[in-house]
């Protein structure tokens, strides 16, 4: 959607479907709202998010998508970092999946072309944008998910139609695009509100790094729907990072 429509168009109206499939929810359940520190940090994870979703799209738009989605995975490293900080030390397998990441995101990213360079710049942007929703969404959801989820919307949609506004991309988009867009906000809001409930459970580190074991998926479907092919250099960059996070994950 985001080769056939501007990234930041896609990007409002996606996180606006997800908000209102939040906000239905919510009022389907009559779920009673967290502390408004959670709801600050659920904002805060919005605008990290949609900052590194819009890097994302509008890296796949003008670089490989097989090369931008494996280098935005690296955003697990974020919460890794994180745990680091407050003292939780991974164990050496962590350590060595984050230098097999690093080292096959560096292959990955040997595109040749401006336009690719350019992908791979937005690639690590969105990679940031996404480790800051991971840790900040983590904390807002401590104790209800469905408003942590809700909370981010809440911060990502107006950031988002604020730059739909003041940067006028444009608007128009054929009738398949749109439910292309919206499909995307429903799977979209789905995997950060399971997302929400895994770090209820388990370590926010280990739980972004299993998240973002989505390249998978968005690889194997570039090449199936795209057709998109890369050179043995990058696959093999590419299949490095995916199992740089696998080892992050094990250790």
């Amino acid at each position: 959607a985001s080769r056939r429509a501007a990234a930041l168009t896609v990007v409002a109206l996606s996180q606006g479907v997800g908000l209102l499939l939040a906000l239905g929810i919510v009022a389907a359940t009559r779920t009673a709202p967290p502390p408004s520190e959670d709801l600050v940090l659920g904002v805060a994870a919005g605008i990290s998010g949609v900052i590194g979703l819009v890097a994302f799209y509008r890296g796949m738009a003008v670089g490989s998508i097989s090369i931008i989605a494996p280098i935005s995975a690296l955003g697990a490293l974020v919460p890794l970092g994180v745990d680091l900080a407050a003292g939780r030390a991974p164990g050496p397998l962590a350590l060595t999946g984050m230098v097999v990441a690093l080292a096959g995101a560096g292959l990955a990213a040997r595109a040749p072309g401006p336009a690719s360079r350019r992908g791979v710049g937005l690639a690590l942007v969105a990679a940031l944008g996404f480790g800051g929703f991971f840790v900040l969404l983590g904390e807002a959801a401590a104790e209800s998910a469905l408003w942590g989820l809700t909370s981010a919307r809440l911060g990502s949609v107006p950031l988002a139609l604020a730059a739909v506004l003041v940067v006028g991309p444009g608007v128009a988009m054929a009738g398949r695009t749109v439910a292309m867009v919206c499909a995307a906000g429903v799977l979209d809001a789905s995997a950060n509100m399971l997302f929400a409930l895994g770090t209820q459970h388990g370590l926010v580190s280990v739980v972004a790094v299993l998240g973002s074991l989505y390249p998978v998926v968005t690889v194997a479907l570039a090449g199936a729907v795209l057709g998109e092919r890369l050179s043995r250099l990058q696959a093999a960059g590419a299949a490095l990072a995916l199992g740089g996070v696998v080892l992050i994950a094990v250790g």
